[in-house]
């Protein structure tokens, strides 16, 4: 591993409560005047103040702080000889999840800055079988604290991914356990290719597995985040991520085809975006992705792409036509896809939602899949009318950068090997419309000039 990107300064409470102080003695300001000095140079100095008690001077202290008032109270209750959790303990575990979970106050980097991911750990540790509700508690607040390197790697060095796996275990016919052990693990396993490793050795596959053959039913949100999340390469630290080598493991015990179950449910699923999104984490070659087709996954995602142009529902347009163009990488799934008709009803949910750049993009993106590298499908797409979508859509959003840029890719594969569609799109005026994307948009200009010497015009590098 190297050392992490943009790495900043970080300053202890004590460090910083002696800079204001400094300011009061040394400065003559006031106490307001002064803690605002110290906040506002710190800053610009680049000092991480996350996790760090701001109070004015005289007003109040670090121990008024409800989020410490709260770890001091449960360390007390913690360093208790008895394994018995009584009532304030989960009464004080909910209260630190409601603190960490109100947006933008800081107070999860508190908690964790000042001993929270330990205590909780411990107090996991000591709870007996048979107290589940302050097993649910500890982990809804523990999943908030795991919010950056240094929380995640103290709950690594707490043992915290043999103490999750193995309440989960234990815990299998408790919904809520499941539901908020996997949100602990996605938290914690996000962005730390270590503690990714660690699940991966305690054998988490078999235990996702599991839950999702078994507790198909429950639709536990959590554990499709935790698939994702164990899945992407997101450390900055490291070159070289394993979490490939992961994919096909879960893949290879039966977990892309438990996924595909879960996305069979369609629109009716409140799990069906997350189920998509952790099967296109699954699909990393072309042997997955083929298997995925064998088990009905092409046939399972175009029913969620009818229904959802039919329902009007533009997240889960977005995510399955994303998921389908991963599996359009096979090729035997390209030939499956067009023989399901699958460029008409990308067609026809372009046309459902054209006044959406957003789910047109992810509409070009699967044809220009599909197209590439074969006459025939790029046949098959013009006669659907994806030149016609390319045109219009570049027409109506020049400034939708992204769009503009999928509509050049997709253009060059439907000409690169088919000169009658060569010849149907430069009728159409659509070069006029590329030459502006690509005047317009830095990040268009490689796919732009791609598609007009495609399209075989000599001044395509004009």
């Amino acid at each position: 591993m190297g050392p992490p990107k943009n790495a900043v300064r970080s300053i202890s409470q004590e460090a910083f409560d002696e800079v204001v102080k400094e300011n009061m003695d040394d400065l003559g300001m006031d106490p307001t005047e002064a803690l605002q000095d110290a906040i506002q140079t710190l800053t610009l100095q680049g000092v991480d103040l996350s996790g760090i008690v701001t109070c004015v001077p005289g007003e109040g202290s670090v121990k008024d702080n409800p989020v410490i008032h709260c770890l001091d109270r449960l360390n007390q209750l913690n360093a208790s000889p008895s394994n018995q959790i009584d009532d304030e303990t989960v009464e004080l575990l909910n209260k630190l999840t409601e603190l960490c979970n109100s947006e933008g106050s800081g107070n999860a980097a508190i908690a964790s800055r000042n001993g929270g991911v330990e205590i909780i750990c411990s107090i996991c540790y000591k709870v007996q079988k048979g107290c589940e509700h302050a097993i649910v508690s500890a982990l809804k607040a523990l999943a908030f604290l795991l919010h950056d390197l240094q929380s995640r790697e103290t709950f690594r060095a707490s043992d915290g991914p043999k103490l999750v796996v193995g309440i989960i275990t234990d815990g299998f016919e408790n919904i809520d356990i499941l539901s908020s052990g996997f949100a602990v693990i996605a938290a914690a396993a996000t962005g730390n290719e270590v503690l990714k490793e660690l699940f991966i050795e305690l054998k988490i596959e078999e235990l996702i597995l599991r839950v999702l053959s078994v507790k198909r039913e429950a639709s536990i949100q959590s554990i499709y985040d935790a698939i994702r999340v164990l899945l992407t390469p997101d450390d900055n630290r490291v070159l070289a991520s394993q979490v490939f080598g992961y994919a096909r493991k879960f893949a290879k015990i039966g977990i892309a085809g438990a996924l595909v179950d879960s996305i069979r449910a369609g629109l009716s699923s409140s799990s069906l975006v997350s189920a998509s999104i952790a099967l296109k984490a699954v699909a990393v070659n072309d042997e997955i992705c083929t298997s995925i087709s064998e088990n009905g996954g092409v046939d399972a995602v175009l029913v969620c792409i009818d229904d959802s142009s039919e329902q009007g529902n533009k997240t889960v347009a977005k995510v399955c036509c994303s998921l389908l163009c991963k599996l359009a990488g096979s090729d035997a799934n390209k030939t499956a896809i067009v023989e399901k008709k699958g460029m008409d009803r990308l067609i026809k949910l372009s046309a459902r939602f054209f006044d959406d750049p957003s789910v047109l993009q992810e509409i070009m993106a699967v044809i220009s899949v599909l197209s590439l590298r074969s006459p025939e499908n790029a046949a098959r797409a013009i006669e659907a009318g994806a030149g016609e979508l390319a045109l219009q859509a570049m027409q109506k959003f020049p400034a939708a950068q992204q769009m503009q840029k999928n509509s050049c890719l997709m253009i060059r594969n439907l000409v690169a090997r088919n000169a009658a569609n060569r010849t149907l799109l430069l009728n159409s005026g659509v070069e006029k419309h590329i030459r502006v994307a690509k005047q317009n948009h830095v990040s268009c200009k490689e796919a732009a000039t791609d598609a007009l010497r495609d399209l075989g015009l000599d001044d395509y590098n004009v």
